[in-house]
Protein backbone atom coordinates (compact mmCIF):
# COMPACT_ATOMS: atom_id res chain seq x y z
CA UNK A 1 0.00 0.00 0.00
CA UNK A 2 1.52 3.34 -0.82
CA UNK A 3 0.98 6.52 1.04
CA UNK A 4 -0.48 9.57 -0.19
CA UNK A 5 1.94 12.56 0.99
CA UNK A 6 -0.03 15.38 2.20
CA UNK A 7 0.87 17.94 -0.38
CA UNK A 8 -1.52 18.81 -3.12
CA UNK A 9 0.71 18.22 -5.64
CA UNK A 10 2.60 15.03 -5.21
CA UNK A 11 6.49 15.17 -5.59
CA UNK A 12 7.60 13.51 -9.09
CA UNK A 13 10.76 11.53 -8.64
CA UNK A 14 14.12 12.89 -10.21
CA UNK A 15 15.37 10.44 -12.72
CA UNK A 16 18.76 9.18 -12.27
CA UNK A 17 21.77 10.78 -13.81
CA UNK A 18 22.42 9.71 -17.20
CA UNK A 19 25.28 7.21 -17.32
CA UNK A 20 28.50 7.67 -19.00
CA UNK A 21 29.86 6.07 -22.17
CA UNK A 22 30.60 2.58 -21.04
CA UNK A 23 34.49 1.52 -21.00
CA UNK A 24 35.66 4.92 -20.80
CA UNK A 25 37.83 6.44 -18.48
CA UNK A 26 35.78 9.05 -16.81
CA UNK A 27 32.76 6.33 -16.58
CA UNK A 28 34.95 4.20 -14.07
CA UNK A 29 35.93 8.31 -12.25
CA UNK A 30 33.10 9.88 -12.55
CA UNK A 31 31.38 7.82 -9.31
CA UNK A 32 34.01 8.01 -7.56
CA UNK A 33 33.89 11.84 -8.04
CA UNK A 34 30.30 11.88 -7.46
CA UNK A 35 30.77 10.04 -4.20
CA UNK A 36 33.90 12.69 -3.05
CA UNK A 37 31.48 15.45 -4.13
CA UNK A 38 29.21 14.28 -1.81
CA UNK A 39 30.96 13.58 1.08
CA UNK A 40 32.75 17.08 1.40
CA UNK A 41 29.44 18.98 0.57
CA UNK A 42 27.59 17.16 3.49
CA UNK A 43 30.74 17.55 6.33
CA UNK A 44 32.97 20.28 5.00
CA UNK A 45 30.14 22.19 3.73
CA UNK A 46 29.84 23.97 6.84
CA UNK A 47 33.26 24.82 7.18
CA UNK A 48 33.28 26.53 3.83
CA UNK A 49 29.93 28.21 5.01
CA UNK A 50 31.53 30.10 7.45
CA UNK A 51 34.44 30.74 5.67
CA UNK A 52 31.94 32.50 2.60
CA UNK A 53 29.90 34.22 5.63
CA UNK A 54 32.63 35.69 7.67
CA UNK A 55 34.71 36.42 4.13
CA UNK A 56 31.29 38.41 3.30
CA UNK A 57 31.44 40.63 6.14
CA UNK A 58 35.10 40.99 5.75
CA UNK A 59 34.65 42.30 2.07
CA UNK A 60 32.85 45.37 3.79
CA UNK A 61 35.36 46.01 6.17
CA UNK A 62 37.42 49.11 4.38
CA UNK A 63 33.93 50.77 4.24
CA UNK A 64 32.90 50.39 8.08
CA UNK A 65 36.42 50.96 9.49
CA UNK A 66 36.49 54.41 7.56
CA UNK A 67 32.82 55.37 9.25
CA UNK A 68 33.76 53.56 12.68
CA UNK A 69 37.09 55.41 13.02
CA UNK A 70 36.42 58.11 11.06
CA UNK A 71 36.85 60.68 13.53
CA UNK A 72 40.94 58.87 13.93
CA UNK A 73 41.29 58.79 10.61
CA UNK A 74 40.82 62.22 9.21
CA UNK A 75 41.59 65.80 10.11
CA UNK A 76 37.63 68.37 10.53
CA UNK A 77 40.07 71.06 8.55
CA UNK A 78 42.74 70.41 5.97
CA UNK A 79 45.14 73.16 6.25
CA UNK A 80 47.48 75.50 4.00
CA UNK A 81 50.79 73.51 4.65
CA UNK A 82 51.99 70.59 6.79
CA UNK A 83 54.34 70.56 9.98
CA UNK A 84 57.68 68.64 9.86
CA UNK A 85 56.74 65.14 9.96
CA UNK A 86 59.23 65.65 13.44
CA UNK A 87 57.16 67.81 14.76
CA UNK A 88 54.02 65.32 14.52
CA UNK A 89 55.92 62.44 15.92
CA UNK A 90 56.58 64.96 18.81
CA UNK A 91 52.99 65.30 18.99
CA UNK A 92 52.21 61.62 19.50
CA UNK A 93 54.63 61.06 22.17
CA UNK A 94 53.66 63.98 24.11
CA UNK A 95 50.58 62.18 24.32
CA UNK A 96 51.99 58.65 24.62
CA UNK A 97 55.20 58.37 26.18
CA UNK A 98 54.95 54.46 26.65
CA UNK A 99 56.59 52.16 24.24
CA UNK A 100 58.79 52.62 21.55
CA UNK A 101 58.56 54.09 17.88
CA UNK A 102 58.14 51.36 15.26
CA UNK A 103 56.81 52.88 12.35
CA UNK A 104 55.64 56.28 11.05
CA UNK A 105 52.77 56.27 8.07
CA UNK A 106 52.88 60.06 6.97
CA UNK A 107 49.04 61.21 5.95
CA UNK A 108 48.58 59.66 2.24
CA UNK A 109 45.66 62.42 1.90
CA UNK A 110 44.73 65.94 1.87
CA UNK A 111 42.29 65.09 4.74
CA UNK A 112 44.19 62.08 6.14
CA UNK A 113 45.93 61.88 9.41
CA UNK A 114 49.48 60.51 10.51
CA UNK A 115 50.51 57.63 12.34
CA UNK A 116 52.91 56.73 14.70
CA UNK A 117 52.94 53.12 15.45
CA UNK A 118 54.17 52.35 18.71
CA UNK A 119 55.16 49.18 20.61
CA UNK A 120 53.74 48.93 23.84
CA UNK A 121 52.90 46.56 26.37
CA UNK A 122 49.00 47.84 27.34
CA UNK A 123 47.55 46.40 24.15
CA UNK A 124 46.70 43.08 22.97
CA UNK A 125 49.50 40.91 22.28
CA UNK A 126 50.77 40.85 18.52
CA UNK A 127 49.32 44.22 18.37
CA UNK A 128 50.39 47.50 18.47
CA UNK A 129 48.97 51.10 19.15
CA UNK A 130 48.79 53.45 16.97
CA UNK A 131 48.45 57.05 16.99
CA UNK A 132 46.75 59.56 14.60
CA UNK A 133 48.01 63.03 14.59
CA UNK A 134 46.21 66.01 12.59
CA UNK A 135 49.20 67.07 10.03
CA UNK A 136 48.54 70.28 10.21
CA UNK A 137 47.86 71.55 13.19
CA UNK A 138 49.87 67.97 15.32
CA UNK A 139 46.36 67.42 17.39
CA UNK A 140 46.39 63.73 18.50
CA UNK A 141 42.99 62.58 17.31
CA UNK A 142 43.62 59.79 19.11
CA UNK A 143 45.18 56.13 19.69
CA UNK A 144 43.82 52.59 18.69
CA UNK A 145 45.54 49.00 18.95
CA UNK A 146 46.11 48.07 15.34
CA UNK A 147 47.42 44.82 13.37
CA UNK A 148 49.43 45.22 10.70
CA UNK A 149 47.70 48.48 9.71
CA UNK A 150 44.32 46.90 10.19
CA UNK A 151 41.99 48.67 12.94
CA UNK A 152 40.05 47.14 14.78
CA UNK A 153 36.73 46.49 13.08
CA UNK A 154 38.72 45.24 10.54
CA UNK A 155 41.08 42.88 12.31
CA UNK A 156 38.30 41.85 13.96
CA UNK A 157 36.42 40.31 10.97
CA UNK A 158 39.94 39.58 9.58
CA UNK A 159 40.29 36.80 12.59
CA UNK A 160 36.66 36.10 12.62
CA UNK A 161 37.26 34.48 9.23
CA UNK A 162 41.03 33.82 9.74
CA UNK A 163 40.08 31.46 13.03
CA UNK A 164 37.12 32.24 14.01
CA UNK A 165 37.95 34.54 16.85
CA UNK A 166 39.72 31.32 18.59
CA UNK A 167 43.06 32.07 17.99
CA UNK A 168 45.43 29.82 16.50
CA UNK A 169 43.30 26.49 17.48
CA UNK A 170 40.76 28.42 15.19
CA UNK A 171 42.76 28.56 12.42
CA UNK A 172 42.21 24.70 11.57
CA UNK A 173 38.83 25.63 10.43
CA UNK A 174 40.02 27.77 7.48
CA UNK A 175 42.82 25.76 6.79
CA UNK A 176 40.67 22.83 6.17
CA UNK A 177 38.02 25.15 4.14
CA UNK A 178 40.96 26.37 1.84
CA UNK A 179 42.33 22.50 1.52
CA UNK A 180 38.82 21.65 0.35
CA UNK A 181 37.56 24.14 -1.80
CA UNK A 182 39.52 23.39 -4.92
CA UNK A 183 38.42 20.09 -4.45
CA UNK A 184 34.94 20.82 -4.74
CA UNK A 185 35.02 23.15 -7.58
CA UNK A 186 37.29 21.22 -9.79
CA UNK A 187 35.19 17.91 -8.83
CA UNK A 188 31.80 19.91 -9.60
CA UNK A 189 32.69 21.50 -13.09
CA UNK A 190 34.25 18.62 -14.33
CA UNK A 191 30.76 17.01 -13.52
CA UNK A 192 28.64 19.69 -14.78
CA UNK A 193 30.37 20.22 -18.27
CA UNK A 194 30.28 16.03 -18.70
CA UNK A 195 26.69 16.15 -18.09
CA UNK A 196 25.91 19.08 -20.54
CA UNK A 197 27.88 17.45 -22.98
CA UNK A 198 26.46 14.00 -22.60
CA UNK A 199 22.93 15.78 -23.32
CA UNK A 200 24.65 17.60 -25.84
CA UNK A 201 22.57 20.84 -23.85
CA UNK A 202 25.74 23.26 -23.96
CA UNK A 203 23.21 26.40 -22.96
CA UNK A 204 22.26 24.60 -20.24
CA UNK A 205 25.97 24.62 -18.82
CA UNK A 206 24.90 28.71 -17.92
CA UNK A 207 21.07 29.19 -18.12
CA UNK A 208 19.22 27.03 -15.41
CA UNK A 209 16.48 24.87 -15.40
CA UNK A 210 12.78 26.47 -15.06
CA UNK A 211 10.74 23.25 -15.30
CA UNK A 212 10.98 19.10 -14.41
CA UNK A 213 11.76 17.99 -11.22
CA UNK A 214 12.32 19.44 -8.32
CA UNK A 215 15.49 18.55 -7.74
CA UNK A 216 16.57 18.89 -11.39
CA UNK A 217 15.92 22.70 -11.09
CA UNK A 218 18.02 23.05 -7.85
CA UNK A 219 20.70 21.00 -9.52
CA UNK A 220 20.56 23.18 -12.41
CA UNK A 221 21.42 26.02 -10.29
CA UNK A 222 23.73 24.72 -8.39
CA UNK A 223 25.57 23.84 -11.82
CA UNK A 224 25.46 27.23 -13.09
CA UNK A 225 26.52 29.21 -9.99
CA UNK A 226 29.66 26.73 -9.33
CA UNK A 227 30.69 27.69 -13.11
CA UNK A 228 30.13 30.95 -12.82
CA UNK A 229 32.16 31.33 -9.83
CA UNK A 230 34.84 28.52 -10.27
CA UNK A 231 37.52 30.99 -11.20
CA UNK A 232 37.70 33.08 -8.55
CA UNK A 233 36.72 30.35 -5.93
CA UNK A 234 40.02 28.31 -6.86
CA UNK A 235 41.83 31.65 -6.26
CA UNK A 236 40.56 31.95 -3.29
CA UNK A 237 41.44 28.57 -2.40
CA UNK A 238 45.18 29.00 -3.63
CA UNK A 239 46.27 32.04 -1.98
CA UNK A 240 44.12 30.77 1.20
CA UNK A 241 46.34 27.90 1.62
CA UNK A 242 49.00 30.25 1.13
CA UNK A 243 48.34 31.76 4.67
CA UNK A 244 47.25 28.25 6.53
CA UNK A 245 49.76 27.25 9.01
CA UNK A 246 50.33 23.24 7.64
CA UNK A 247 50.14 23.86 3.91
CA UNK A 248 51.53 27.63 4.01
CA UNK A 249 54.78 25.97 5.57
CA UNK A 250 55.07 23.59 2.34
CA UNK A 251 54.50 26.20 0.21
CA UNK A 252 56.78 28.44 1.74
CA UNK A 253 59.48 25.19 1.50
CA UNK A 254 58.50 24.64 -2.21
CA UNK A 255 59.20 28.41 -3.14
CA UNK A 256 62.34 28.73 -1.33
CA UNK A 257 63.74 25.31 -2.65
CA UNK A 258 62.60 26.47 -5.59
CA UNK A 259 64.23 29.80 -6.39
CA UNK A 260 60.70 31.35 -6.13
CA UNK A 261 60.63 33.84 -2.97
CA UNK A 262 60.62 37.21 -2.47
CA UNK A 263 63.62 39.46 -2.03
CA UNK A 264 63.20 41.67 1.42
CA UNK A 265 64.84 45.23 1.91
CA UNK A 266 68.02 44.73 3.87
CA UNK A 267 68.64 47.24 6.02
CA UNK A 268 71.89 46.78 7.49
CA UNK A 269 74.82 49.73 6.61
CA UNK A 270 77.40 48.47 4.49
CA UNK A 271 80.09 49.31 7.27
CA UNK A 272 78.12 47.59 9.78
CA UNK A 273 77.98 44.66 7.81
CA UNK A 274 81.64 43.90 6.75
CA UNK A 275 82.48 44.29 10.72
CA UNK A 276 84.14 47.74 9.85
CA UNK A 277 83.96 50.90 12.78
CA UNK A 278 81.48 53.41 11.92
CA UNK A 279 82.48 56.63 12.28
CA UNK A 280 79.13 57.72 13.16
CA UNK A 281 77.76 55.56 15.21
CA UNK A 282 78.56 57.68 18.65
CA UNK A 283 75.84 59.88 17.03
CA UNK A 284 73.55 57.65 15.72
CA UNK A 285 71.30 56.89 18.74
CA UNK A 286 71.83 60.31 20.74
CA UNK A 287 71.58 59.96 24.54
CA UNK A 288 70.73 56.28 24.18
CA UNK A 289 66.68 56.97 24.59
CA UNK A 290 64.78 54.93 22.02
CA UNK A 291 63.12 58.22 20.49
CA UNK A 292 66.49 59.81 19.69
CA UNK A 293 66.87 58.09 16.36
CA UNK A 294 63.84 60.10 15.01
CA UNK A 295 66.05 63.16 14.79
CA UNK A 296 69.54 61.87 14.62
CA UNK A 297 71.24 62.66 11.09
CA UNK A 298 69.24 63.76 8.55
CA UNK A 299 66.07 62.83 10.56
CA UNK A 300 62.57 61.66 9.91
CA UNK A 301 61.99 64.45 7.50
CA UNK A 302 65.21 63.88 5.83
CA UNK A 303 64.63 60.27 5.07
CA UNK A 304 60.92 60.98 3.78
CA UNK A 305 62.55 64.04 1.42
CA UNK A 306 64.87 61.01 0.17
CA UNK A 307 62.22 58.54 -0.26
CA UNK A 308 60.29 61.19 -2.39
CA UNK A 309 63.26 61.48 -4.73
CA UNK A 310 63.92 58.21 -5.02
CA UNK A 311 60.25 58.05 -6.60
CA UNK A 312 58.40 55.89 -3.82
CA UNK A 313 54.39 57.20 -3.33
CA UNK A 314 52.19 57.26 -0.93
CA UNK A 315 51.22 55.02 1.38
CA UNK A 316 54.43 54.99 2.76
CA UNK A 317 55.83 53.09 6.01
CA UNK A 318 58.95 54.83 7.36
CA UNK A 319 60.59 52.46 9.69
CA UNK A 320 63.25 53.53 11.83
CA UNK A 321 66.63 51.99 12.55
CA UNK A 322 66.86 49.14 15.17
CA UNK A 323 70.20 50.26 16.57
CA UNK A 324 73.65 52.04 15.03
CA UNK A 325 74.46 48.93 12.33
CA UNK A 326 70.89 49.54 10.58
CA UNK A 327 69.42 52.45 8.07
CA UNK A 328 65.63 53.78 7.62
CA UNK A 329 63.30 51.37 6.01
CA UNK A 330 60.97 53.00 3.42
CA UNK A 331 58.39 51.04 1.70
CA UNK A 332 55.49 51.49 -0.36
CA UNK A 333 52.31 50.29 0.98
CA UNK A 334 49.67 50.12 -1.34
CA UNK A 335 47.79 47.55 -2.83
CA UNK A 336 46.13 48.90 -6.24
CA UNK A 337 47.35 48.10 -9.46
CA UNK A 338 50.18 48.59 -10.48
CA UNK A 339 51.61 47.64 -7.40
CA UNK A 340 53.47 49.86 -5.14
CA UNK A 341 55.75 47.83 -3.34
CA UNK A 342 59.44 49.46 -3.94
CA UNK A 343 61.64 49.87 -0.88
CA UNK A 344 64.72 51.32 0.16
CA UNK A 345 67.01 51.63 3.42
CA UNK A 346 68.63 55.32 3.86
CA UNK A 347 71.44 55.88 5.72
CA UNK A 348 70.53 58.12 8.84
CA UNK A 349 73.48 60.26 9.16
CA UNK A 350 74.04 61.10 5.11
CA UNK A 351 70.56 60.48 3.63
CA UNK A 352 72.37 58.04 1.15
CA UNK A 353 70.25 55.27 -0.43
CA UNK A 354 72.57 52.04 1.01
CA UNK A 355 69.70 49.33 -0.41
CA UNK A 356 67.29 49.17 -2.49
CA UNK A 357 64.09 46.83 -3.33
CA UNK A 358 61.85 47.26 -6.48
CA UNK A 359 58.88 45.38 -7.08
CA UNK A 360 59.15 45.09 -11.20
CA UNK A 361 62.77 42.79 -10.24
CA UNK A 362 60.69 40.26 -8.29
CA UNK A 363 60.90 37.06 -9.37
CA UNK A 364 57.25 36.07 -11.30
CA UNK A 365 56.16 33.70 -8.92
CA UNK A 366 56.57 35.98 -6.23
CA UNK A 367 54.71 38.89 -7.78
CA UNK A 368 51.41 36.40 -8.55
CA UNK A 369 51.24 35.43 -4.57
CA UNK A 370 51.70 39.49 -3.80
CA UNK A 371 48.99 39.78 -6.43
CA UNK A 372 46.91 37.10 -5.00
CA UNK A 373 47.21 37.86 -1.62
CA UNK A 374 45.85 41.52 -2.01
CA UNK A 375 43.32 40.08 -4.22
CA UNK A 376 42.14 37.93 -1.60
CA UNK A 377 42.06 40.94 1.07
CA UNK A 378 39.82 43.05 -1.46
CA UNK A 379 42.37 45.39 -2.16
CA UNK A 380 44.24 44.90 -5.56
CA UNK A 381 41.58 47.40 -7.66
CA UNK A 382 40.07 48.39 -5.14
CA UNK A 383 36.06 48.72 -4.86
CA UNK A 384 36.20 46.43 -7.53
CA UNK A 385 37.96 43.92 -5.80
CA UNK A 386 35.66 43.85 -2.99
CA UNK A 387 32.27 44.03 -5.19
CA UNK A 388 33.96 40.78 -6.54
CA UNK A 389 34.75 38.93 -3.25
CA UNK A 390 30.99 39.87 -2.10
CA UNK A 391 29.83 38.25 -5.26
CA UNK A 392 32.13 35.09 -4.42
CA UNK A 393 31.22 34.90 -0.69
CA UNK A 394 27.53 34.81 -2.31
CA UNK A 395 28.17 32.45 -4.88
CA UNK A 396 29.74 30.17 -2.05
CA UNK A 397 26.89 30.70 0.04
CA UNK A 398 24.23 29.58 -2.11
CA UNK A 399 26.43 26.93 -3.78
CA UNK A 400 26.27 25.56 0.30
CA UNK A 401 23.06 25.98 0.40
CA UNK A 402 22.07 24.32 -3.21
CA UNK A 403 23.87 21.56 -2.04
CA UNK A 404 22.12 20.91 1.47
CA UNK A 405 18.76 21.20 -0.50
CA UNK A 406 19.54 18.26 -3.29
CA UNK A 407 20.90 16.09 -0.58
CA UNK A 408 17.38 16.81 1.52
CA UNK A 409 15.44 16.30 -1.87
CA UNK A 410 17.25 13.10 -2.46
CA UNK A 411 16.80 12.01 0.74
CA UNK A 412 15.49 8.16 1.46
CA UNK A 413 12.04 7.91 3.27
CA UNK A 414 10.06 5.05 4.33
CA UNK A 415 6.91 6.02 1.96
CA UNK A 416 7.70 4.54 -1.57
CA UNK A 417 7.38 6.61 -4.26
CA UNK A 418 7.81 9.84 -2.26
CA UNK A 419 11.71 10.87 -2.37
CA UNK A 420 13.95 9.20 -4.76
CA UNK A 421 16.82 7.80 -2.56
CA UNK A 422 19.92 7.30 -3.05
CA UNK A 423 22.23 8.92 -5.85
CA UNK A 424 24.39 6.05 -5.80
CA UNK A 425 25.31 3.43 -3.89
CA UNK A 426 28.46 3.68 -1.60
CA UNK A 427 31.85 1.65 -2.79
CA UNK A 428 32.59 3.63 -5.96
CA UNK A 429 36.27 3.71 -5.11
CA UNK A 430 36.31 -0.05 -4.39
CA UNK A 431 33.85 -0.76 -7.30
CA UNK A 432 36.54 1.13 -9.50
CA UNK A 433 39.71 -0.43 -12.47
CA UNK A 434 42.18 -1.17 -10.13
CA UNK A 435 45.08 0.80 -12.02
CA UNK A 436 42.49 3.58 -11.80
CA UNK A 437 41.87 3.17 -7.72
CA UNK A 438 46.01 2.92 -7.36
CA UNK A 439 46.29 6.23 -9.43
CA UNK A 440 43.60 7.86 -7.27
CA UNK A 441 44.97 6.89 -4.02
CA UNK A 442 49.10 7.69 -4.86
CA UNK A 443 47.79 11.34 -6.03
CA UNK A 444 45.57 11.52 -2.95
CA UNK A 445 48.59 10.78 -0.62
CA UNK A 446 50.66 13.14 -2.60
CA UNK A 447 48.50 15.74 -2.16
CA UNK A 448 47.86 14.77 1.19
CA UNK A 449 51.14 15.21 2.53
CA UNK A 450 51.54 18.63 1.26
CA UNK A 451 48.35 19.48 1.93
CA UNK A 452 47.65 17.65 5.32
CA UNK A 453 43.77 18.83 6.14
CA UNK A 454 43.05 17.99 3.12
CA UNK A 455 44.73 14.34 3.12
CA UNK A 456 43.64 13.43 6.49
CA UNK A 457 39.82 13.86 6.05
CA UNK A 458 39.97 12.23 2.83
CA UNK A 459 41.05 9.21 4.87
CA UNK A 460 37.81 9.51 6.45
CA UNK A 461 35.78 9.75 3.29
CA UNK A 462 37.03 6.68 2.33
CA UNK A 463 36.45 4.80 6.03
CA UNK A 464 33.04 6.02 5.57
CA UNK A 465 32.01 4.89 2.29
CA UNK A 466 33.96 1.82 3.00
CA UNK A 467 31.87 0.99 5.51
CA UNK A 468 28.33 2.03 4.27
CA UNK A 469 29.34 -0.02 1.14
CA UNK A 470 29.73 -3.08 3.46
CA UNK A 471 26.29 -2.01 4.84
CA UNK A 472 24.57 -1.39 1.20
CA UNK A 473 25.64 -5.12 0.24
CA UNK A 474 24.21 -6.73 3.58
CA UNK A 475 20.69 -4.84 3.37
CA UNK A 476 20.53 -4.87 -0.56
CA UNK A 477 18.60 -8.07 -1.71
CA UNK A 478 20.41 -9.94 -3.97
Amino acid sequence: MTSTPTSTEAPQPDAPPDPPAHGSLWSAFQPVLLRLHFYVGILVGPFLLVAAVTGLLYSVSPQLEAVVHRHELTVDDVGATRLDLADQVAAARAAHPEGQVVQVQPAATPDGTTRVVLAAADVPEGKDRTVFVDPYTAEVRGSLATYTGFLPVRWTLDDLHRNLLLGEPGRVYSELAASWLWVVVLGGVAMWVARSARRGRWRRLVVPEHTGPARRRTLSWHGVVGLVVALGLLVLSATGMTWSVRAGANVGELRTAWGWTTTYLDTTLPGAAAGEEDPHAEHRLGDGTPDAVLTAGIGVDGVLAVARDEGLRDPLRLTPPADATHAWGVAEHGGGWPSRADSIAVDPMDGAVVSRVDFADQHLVAKLAHWGIYAHMGELFGVANQVVLAGLATGLITLVVLGYRMWWQRRPTREPGFGPGPLLPPGALRAAPRALTVVVLALAALVGWFIPLFGVPLLVFLLIDTALAARHRRTTPA
